[in-house]
């Protein structure tokens, strides 16, 4: 009888990690050293790239106020993904929307965000850019203008899911999945059968929430959305999306976006763009044959690009 995948569960970087191992004979041990490596990880990542710790390399970067500044190879690996994910996106996934997040009262832990604050007198206007942001690849280096404020949000979870399940399914040599608040890399050989994944809304909705069920070979899945992080600054409406062209949450018609890509860092920031683009999304993921799955705030689904129709994924 083959042994049921060994499942992990903690908190990490504002959201729940999962690490799930098919360990075979293994058992326990390997899922136990796997989540050993996702832990240290992802530690270091937080203490990177987060713009809520006053002793972050990111908090640093950004106080050094115009100078360059050395940073860790790590830090450098993070940025260059938010660049270049940047330019991909053409600006749809932007770093510099920090100041606006704070600006809209997402200025620490989510968890600490009360759901209703006063009304905020929010001055509208597309972010600095990340063009404003010099990353010095060969000597990792990094400048960030005066007033340029950076959140990797968009970015930083998904790489650290890649990241994590990489180094734990090289360790334990066993087929790894590392879900990151619902992002999720696969790594290690292939799993007979491939992983099953429900689809939702909410990625602590739990395993029999409504939701389609897909499988995945390898690769990554990624899911944006502005139901969960959302908030209510007296009267208005604010989620965690910002569209950097207007620097307020992005507008847009859908609940949430997955997308399925080689890598979570790429399937995050391309279900962050079809979010902010809106009516535009679907076409936008098609052009570059990005499957995903958009859902409407009326409930309609949309498919593009090879996603399975639900009753497919039902099926």
């Amino acid at each position: 009888m083959t042994a049921e995948p060994q499942l992990r569960r903690f908190r990490a970087l504002g959201t729940t990690a999962d690490v799930v191992v098919d360990t075979g004979p293994e058992g326990p041990a390997a899922a136990d050293l796997a989540l050993e490596l996702v832990r240290a990880e992802l530690a270091a990542v937080d203490a990177a790239c987060s713009r809520f710790r006053d002793d972050s390399e990111l908090c640093a970067v950004v106080a050094a106020a115009g100078r360059p500044t050395a940073v860790s190879p790590l830090l450098a690996e993070a940025l260059a993904v938010a660049l270049d994910a940047a330019e991909a996106t053409d600006g749809l996934v932007d770093p510099t929307v920090a100041g606006a997040l704070r600006a809209w009262g997402y200025d620490r832990d989510f968890r600490s965000v009360p759901p209703h604050l006063p009304a905020l007198d929010v001055h509208l206007a597309a972010v600095p850019g990340w063009r404003s942001v010099q990353l010095d690849r060969e000597l990792r280096t990094v400048t960030v203008p005066v007033g340029v404020e950076l959140d990797l949000g968009a970015t930083a979870k998904g790489w650290a899911a890649d990241r994590a399940a990489a180094a734990a399914a090289l360790a334990v040599a066993r087929p790894v999945l590392v879900s990151l608040g619902g992002d999720l890399a696969v790594a290690g050989p292939p799993r007979p059968g491939g992983w099953d994944v429900r689809i939702t809304d909410d990625h602590a909705a739990g395993p029999h929430a409504d939701g389609p069920v897909v499988t995945i070979g390898s690769g990554a899945l990624a899911t944006s959305s502005t139901t969960v992080r959302r908030w209510h600054p007296g009267a208005a409406v604010a989620h965690h999306v910002i569209d950097p062209r207007t620097g307020a949450p992005a507008a847009t018609c859908w609940r949430t976006v997955s997308v399925a890509a080689a890598t979570c860092a790429g399937a995050n920031a391309a279900a962050t763009a079809a979010l902010v683009l809106g009516v535009e999304g679907p076409a936008w993921l098609a052009a570059r044959d990005l499957p995903a799955r958009l859902v409407a705030d009326d409930g309609t689904v949309v498919t593009v690009a090879g996603w399975p129709a639900d009753e497919e994924e039902a099926a």
